[in-house]
């Protein structure tokens, strides 16, 4: 296995419409494992949320520190985890809502998503930790 790459080495993975797995901390500290769309843009990731939830953003309001996992399940394995404290914000949602969809659904569902949902925010992961790994040295 391949270890200590960077996101320039996973890129492809990051491009494919696979759902990511978001770790926000409750308040009692244990840990909810919530499965998001995302995009990498800009060197970071982005997750969209409806301003009403009630999980990952009022958690992450009350205590920044996430993960997330991006990784496939088809051979060779690969993937990327990042640990850092997010950011919420209702800047660029639409944006950031309307790609994922596209990505995720197709033009279609994008454009009925967009016409459903006014306002949202964005969750802003930016790399602190970052670990990737793939076995392309196995295959």
């Amino acid at each position: 296995m391949r270890r200590n790459l960077t996101s320039d080495d996973v890129r492809d993975l990051l491009e494919m419409p696979i759902i990511a797995v978001l770790a926000t901390r409750r308040p009692d500290d244990t840990i909810l494992l919530s499965p998001v769309w995302f995009e990498w843009h800009d060197g970071g990731i982005n997750v969209w949320a409806e301003p009403g939830d009630k999980g990952k953003i009022a958690q992450i309001r009350r205590d920044p520190r996430v993960s997330i996992v991006v990784a496939n399940s088809e051979w060779p394995y690969k993937g990327l985890e990042i640990r850092t404290q997010a950011k919420v914000s209702p800047d660029g949602f639409r944006g950031v809502l309307e790609r994922t969809a596209r990505r995720y659904m197709g033009e279609e569902a994008a454009q009925r998503m967009l016409g459903q949902m006014s306002e949202g925010l964005v969750i802003r992961i930016e790399p602190g930790s970052l670990r990737a790994w793939d076995y392309a040295d196995e295959v």
